[in-house]
């Protein structure tokens, strides 16, 4: 393993009425003016709203809205959202709904202390902002686990550009399972599939030598696996829908990290691809994740042959390494058409006009990959998902 330290300061409420049993005691620590931010009407639709209002009053906060917070968030959305926190001398978010309004928030919550521009900070400067507007998370839909971390994913429109930067940590994190039972299922299932790619991401990363943290990593890819299939079984199953929460926070939570340097590679390209199409990034990740693993072959044949073996269930017996490599990514590439999630770029509407060429020379390069991409081999990879 390589040396590392541990330390993690989301606090996270898990379970039935989390909100009602822990969010007043968390509200009691916050400052009087509190920023509600939520993206669509679907709180609203659901319940959840009155119930935080409730909430929120029954503590004697004073409530801002920030609201219409979009998917894929835009850095545009991120200025709007700090403008009305400066404003409003807000002393509290309270981020309501999936990855895009957590990441959006995260950014709000530094931009709106500062007066220089958070993009030109992070990526002219190379600095990473210092203050922050306290914040919590209540989770209504899953799989990016955004609520364990500092990154966020924006997308500048100015720049053609879907890249991280790098906000506030959550102080609490609410995840009732309750709350997600309203989501459609196509969003179920791709946004767990994303906590399966977190977690195939950080698997795949350095070192490649099996460690302690890629056999927890092995035991939440079976998790999700198995749990997608119970919810696609029945949508009512909320004890499958909690293990999936779960498996989603774990996958972000750092733990499957330890001793890692990640790969992300088949992210980065999925961001910069969403920046010029803007589309649903668990389906976008569907369609590259095999044809970009079949790229990475030979040079991670080892961690795929154990992927095939340990998660899916090959049996090794008379197979080579190759062979169980590639029984890795057919199993993965069957189980995405299993579940229903694209398995081409087409079938998401994105075309062969589209500017693959500019996408692939703008696509952040990892260095955890097993294998070293090139922009020409990802342009290839693009037009191969046609």
């Amino acid at each position: 393993m390589n040396t590392f330290t541990y330390n993690y300061p989301v606090t996270v409420y898990f379970g039935e009425k989390a909100a009602e049993k822990n969010l007043p005691k968390e509200l009691a620590k916050a400052g009087e003016t509190v920023m509600l931010a939520y993206g669509g009407g679907s709180v609203k639709k659901n319940g959840i709203y009155d119930e935080l209002v409730s909430l929120l009053t029954a503590a004697g906060k004073q409530i801002v809205e920030f609201t219409g917070i979009m998917s894929n968030p835009t850095y545009e959305k991120v200025q709007e959202g700090a403008k009305i926190a400066k404003e409003n001398n807000v002393d509290f978010i309270l981020a309501v709904g999936g990855g895009s309004v957590i990441d959006c928030c995260k950014i709000v919550s530094a931009q709106a202390l500062t007066d220089e521009d958070i993009w030109e900070l992070e990526y002219g400067r190379h600095g990473t902002p210092t203050r922050f507007i306290p914040m919590g998370a209540v989770v209504t839909a899953f799989g990016t686990g955004a609520e364990m971390n500092n990154g966020a994913v924006i997308t500048n429109t100015e720049k053609k550009m879907k890249s991280p930067l790098w906000g506030s940590f959550y102080s609490f994190a609410i995840l009732d399972p309750a709350y997600t039972m309203s989501m459609p299922m196509k969003q179920v299932i791709s946004g767990a599939f994303d906590s399966l790619s977190h977690s195939l991401e950080t698997y795949m990363g350095s070192p490649r030598e099996i460690n302690y943290s890629d056999e927890i990593n092995e035991a939440t890819q079976r998790n999700i696996i198995r749990n997608i299939r119970a919810s696609l079984a029945d949508p009512a199953d909320i004890r499958a829908r909690s293990e999936l929460i779960w498996a989603a926070a774990m996958a972000e939570n750092g733990m499957l990290k330890i001793g890692k340097v990640t790969d992300f590679q088949c992210h980065m390209l999925e961001h910069q691809l969403g920046a010029y199409t803007d589309f649903n990034h668990g389906q976008g990740l569907a369609v590259l994740h095999p044809v970009l693993y079949r790229h990475m072959m030979p040079e991670a044949n080892k961690q795929f042959a154990r992927l095939a073996v340990e998660v899916w269930g090959a049996d090794p017996e008379g197979k080579t390494e190759s062979e169980l490599a590639s029984a890795f990514v057919d199993s993965l590439a069957a189980f995405i058409k299993e579940i229903g999630l694209p398995t081409a770029l087409s079938e998401i509407n994105i075309s062969a006009d589209t500017d693959f060429r500019a996408i692939a020379d703008t696509t952040i390069l990892t260095g955890g990959c097993a294998k070293k991409f090139t922009a020409d081999e990802l342009y290839e990879i693009l037009t191969e998902c046609l």
